[in-house]
């Protein structure tokens, strides 16, 4: 199956970033694997950008694009195998991607993840079920484990702004009042791991993620000295991974200010809580990229949904 639920899925990340710009730099993205062609987005959770960005993206390919909010206009659906259907659940993952599958080229899901159950997290049990099912190409708007769109658009914007020099790029941990997915995160530091930057994290002890994410990446403390030169402050909350979805209280003084950012670019995926993630004096300023990221949203998911119906893979 040809798929992208995963930065992993991309065969060279940094070529990836540059032909994306270039998609993006182009007076007509319709081509002959995409015109006239139906993309399905399914959203098992709400969005704002992951959803208008996909559509457009879909619009500006000459596709013709459904929607369903599963739980909202969609029947709930069983992902476990050999279970007795009596309960809520009113429809097997089996039979909705093989049916989904004859009514579009290509289809895009969007799920989060329990936070609650690890297991079924790391399994991406919502992607890896219609990859497994579905006859056509699937791509994630996020899913469990990653958030793989966000990532390239990610890598695209420092491609756009980084100047001539190997940028320094920090991935800073920052509040926020409820327990969030380490989706974000996860393919942030997949994606800068394969770029031409120099990277690190940071974070309170307590907020590790996933060593098989993490790998060799520097993690630094000191979320100053981490951030100290940098070209690049990504600022994202995440939950911790030990005790899976536990969060802390009396961490606010991560928050990211102007004094903390230097001169760095600022960067997130959106949405933002204003003056809990970053204050306004970050967020109003010249070096807020936030923007031109959910900008970069569009033709992200553009470069993957035609490549993925060129059927070349990623």
């Amino acid at each position: 199956m040809i798929k992208y639920t995963s930065v992993s899925d991309l065969v060279n990340p940094q070529r990836a970033a540059l032909e994306a710009l270039s998609l993006k730099a182009s007076d007509q993205l319709v081509s002959k694997a995409t015109d006239g062609k139906v993309l399905c987005l399914l959203f098992f959770n709400n969005s704002l950008r992951t959803r208008l960005s996909t559509e457009l993206a879909g619009i500006k390919l000459g596709m013709k694009v459904m929607v369903m909010q599963i739980g909202e206009n969609g029947w709930a659906l069983e992902f476990e195998d050999g279970v007795r259907m009596d309960s809520t659940k009113a429809e097997h993952i089996k039979e909705a991607a093989a049916v989904v599958s004859q009514y579009a080229d290509v289809i895009g899901i969007r799920s989060f993840p329990t936070l609650t159950d690890k297991e079924a997290d790391l399994s991406d049990r919502v992607n890896s079920a219609f990859v497994r099912y579905a006859s056509v190409p699937v791509f994630s708007m996020e899913g469990a484990v990653e958030h793989p769109l966000q990532a390239l658009a990610d890598a695209m914007t420092i491609l756009e702004n980084k100047g001539l020099n190997r940028p320094k790029v920090v991935l800073s941990w920052a509040p926020h009042p409820r327990a969030l997915p380490h989706a974000v995160a996860n393919s942030f530091i997949l994606m800068m791991q394969r770029q031409e930057v120099d990277f690190c994290i940071t974070h309170p002890k307590g907020y590790e993620l996933n060593p098989s994410v993490v790998g060799n990446s520097q993690v630094v403390y000191d979320q100053d000295e981490a951030m100290a030169n940098a070209d690049f402050v990504y600022v994202k909350n995440w939950s911790q991974f030990e005790p899976y979805g536990a969060t802390k209280s009396g961490l606010d003084h991560w928050m990211v200010t102007p004094e903390k950012l230097g001169n760095a670019k600022f960067m997130h995926c959106l949405p933002i809580r204003r003056n809990v993630i970053a204050s306004d004096l970050v967020l109003d300023s010249e070096q807020s990229l936030v923007l031109e990221q959910a900008n970069n949203r569009t033709f992200s998911a553009a470069y993957i949904i035609k490549k993925l119906l060129e059927s070349k893979g990623v």
